[in-house]
């Protein structure tokens, strides 16, 4: 059986391209003639993925080639598009950028894997005629690319604008869906870890509306509609297959915690679906306003920018005696990057020192540089509630800060870093009681063991209260 769900990618020939802008649009276009889009980001990006979510009304899900299989990619599509009119595919990087000269884990692997559209973005800053060689080139490097059209951003006028759309289709044969000329407006403000988080924004929703009249206003959205009906089938049977997942509880679930505010919001949807799954109760917890931890099995603490609301963080002072109380007690808890800072003694933020948990006998700094970005690998070497020695483990990581350890205060460190940066370049993740902090972000849609030793470790507690 085919499954013929229409779905579109967006690529460019760099980053800082324009892709997020125009998917931000053309899913706030459809949204607002009440088509129902699924919005998908390509790599392991939580800011991206979160205005999507924003402008679609719905989850964004991440497919990322590297911490997930073929088939677990396939599965996740399918999935998450099944109730959808059109699904749209923002790339990341460069179309061809990957982790080596083959393009693996590219936009390009990802968008042949799901036989799928791709519209390039063409930056045309001081360029005419060898934009069509950019993008012929792009043609050339891979034939089974179905690269379909192309978006002239950064038009700077009518002369521009006719020379680079005539040069592109007289020698690539390919359609210009739309030419957006420079903008003086910015509604995205970018930081040091990319667009500023919609969550710190109160003008979230007026930035979703710019972008959607910018691309109504440039772009030829009824076709970009018809290419995305043009995509391949895909073989569905095999891949929608129900997981097998660990033992599922009938009566009295376990309570697992997580942080959902302006700190703690990185999250993989896969990740809180998996708990549920399982069987969880899933309780939302705010740690800027909530005033006391509430009764709960487990907690999990995603990353985020603590950085940016140390003072808030630091102010609730008796929500962070009560997690730090409940931690000694062998509450089981699961700290992601941001996480992480949070479970420290302290947070040092532009020569500002704030308190936090205080669960790791340890303080943590921000830098001006990242100290760690990109994929990891690790190897589990010691014992800890959440992962058996030997297993291998790949996520991401993308970090600021640096831990300031006391060499004379021993934490367990748990993995071995065979690649990326973690704590120091060796290790990563500290674990003390039911307490295991990381920089590294695992997905659960390639990795489902995180989350049924999670819920085994959420069962436990639970019945050790009883």
């Amino acid at each position: 059986m085919g499954n013929f769900q229409p779905r579109i990618a967006i690529a460019a020939l760099k980053g800082g391209s324009g892709k997020t802008v125009f998917s931000l649009g053309l899913t706030a276009a459809w949204r607002q003639k009440d088509f129902r889009v699924s919005p998908f980001k390509k790599g392991p990006d939580f800011i991206d993925a979160a205005w999507l979510s924003l402008a679609a009304g719905r989850s964004c899900h991440n497919l990322d080639s590297f911490m997930m299989t073929d088939v677990q990619i396939i599965r996740s599509f399918l999935e998450n598009s099944a109730d959808s009119d059109l699904s749209l595919i923002e790339g990341n990087r460069g179309l061809y950028d990957g982790l080596d000269t083959d393009g693996c884990c590219s936009t390009a692997e990802l968008a042949k894997l799901l036989r799928c559209p791709v519209v390039l973005i063409v930056d045309v800053t001081m360029v005419t005629r060898t934009a069509a060689a950019l993008v012929l080139g792009c043609q050339q490097l891979d034939r089974e690319l179905n690269l379909s059209g192309v978006i002239l951003n950064r038009v700077a006028g009518l002369r521009q604008e006719t020379l680079v759309k005539d040069s592109i289709e007289k020698y690539c044969g390919l359609p210009v869906l739309g030419s957006v000329p420079k903008l003086k407006e910015d509604p995205f403000p970018e930081r040091h870890m990319g667009l500023i988080p919609h969550q710190e924004r109160g003008q979230a929703d007026r930035a979703i509306e710019w972008a959607r009249t910018t691309v109504e206003k440039h772009i030829d959205t009824k076709a970009f509609w018809r290419l995305a009906q043009e995509a391949g089938a895909l073989p569905e049977d095999r891949f929608l297959e129900e997981r097998r997942l660990g033992d599922r509880v009938a009566d009295a679930p376990p309570r697992i915690g997580y942080i959902l505010d302006r700190a703690f919001w990185f999250y993989y949807p896969e990740n809180l679906a998996l708990l549920e799954k399982m069987g969880a109760n899933l309780v939302e917890i705010n740690a800027l306003e909530d005033k006391d931890l509430p009764p709960i099995d487990a907690l999990y603490v995603g990353g985020g920018f603590p950085e940016t609301q140390a003072r808030a963080l630091a102010d609730n002072r008796i929500f962070r005696e009560s997690l730090k109380m409940r931690i000694e007690a062998y509450l089981p808890v699961y700290a992601e990057c941001g996480g992480l800072l949070y479970m420290g003694e302290h947070l040092l933020v532009e020569g500002k020192s704030y308190p936090m948990v205080g669960a790791l006998p340890l303080d943590f700094s921000m830098g001006k540089k990242p100290q760690g970005h990109g994929y990891t690998i690790l190897e589990v070497t010691h014992d800890n509630p959440y992962y058996p020695t030997g297993e291998i483990l790949r996520g991401h990581e993308f970090h600021y800060s640096r831990p300031l350890k006391d060499e004379s205060t021993e934490i367990p460190s748990v993995f071995k870093m065979i690649r990326g940066k973690g704590l120091d370049g060796q290790r990563d993740g500290f674990c003390r009681k039911n307490l295991l902090a990381t920089y590294t972000h695992i997905h659960a849609a390639g990795n489902t063991s995180w989350g049924e030793n999670f819920f085994k470790a959420a069962l436990l507690h639970k019945k050790s209260k009883q």
